[in-house]
């Protein structure tokens, strides 16, 4: 099997953390040149990274693609709470991403209707994955509690979000910085 993605991505990142490193190739790709562009063209007409080849197959997105890995290796289903914590664990990401591009694209931060809905949504989840870390919602280090921490790492990691006001989703991302996957993993040995 093959991962496509790229060393920066939060969502590549959680599938790294996941798999074991021996289970598949890693292809990094730099998607923010042509030369990355033009490779990752070739895997997926979304031009969205991650992206799983294994054989034929061809999987994209990392939602799908650890259900996909998770029928593959015979492993335990996650429960509904597990997709909803997901859902939500992705809808900030998705939002922060959104914001980083906009910034980059000279978009003010406060314009309106896009960046005050996306700071609605980071807002009310991060309230939400607040409590459900007090409540020992992602205690175990399994696939939701890896996007919890590679999201919220990417979010500091860009600076997106100061998280003092938040001393649980704090707590877990200090709990987990030092383990040796989290480290090989790191985005910032990347830039």
């Amino acid at each position: 099997m093959k991962l496509i993605g790229s060393s920066t991505s939060p969502y590549v990142r959680r599938l790294r953390l996941w798999l074991p490193e021996s289970a598949y190739e890693f292809i990094d790709l730099n998607i923010f040149t042509p030369e990355g562009r033009d490779q990752l063209r070739q895997y997926t007409p979304a031009m969205k990274v991650p992206v799983l080849v294994d054989g034929e197959q061809r999987i994209y997105d990392s939602r799908v693609i650890s259900r996909y890995l998770t029928q593959k290796m015979n492993l335990p289903v996650l429960s509904w709470e597990d997709e909803n914590r997901l859902t939500l664990v992705d809808a900030a990401g998705d939002s922060f991403v959104t914001l980083l591009l906009l910034k980059r694209s000279g978009v003010a931060a406060d314009a309106q209707p896009v960046c005050g809905l996306q700071n609605e949504r980071i807002g009310q989840t991060l309230k939400v994955l607040e409590g459900m870390v007090a409540d020992g919602g992602f205690a175990d280090w399994n696939y939701p509690a890896i996007c919890l921490y590679t999201m919220l790492d990417w979010v500091i990691f860009r600076e997106l979000h100061d998280f003092s006001d938040l001393p649980n989703l704090s707590a877990f991302h200090k709990q987990h910085q030092q383990s040796e996957n989290v480290a090989r993993t790191d985005p910032r040995l990347a830039v």
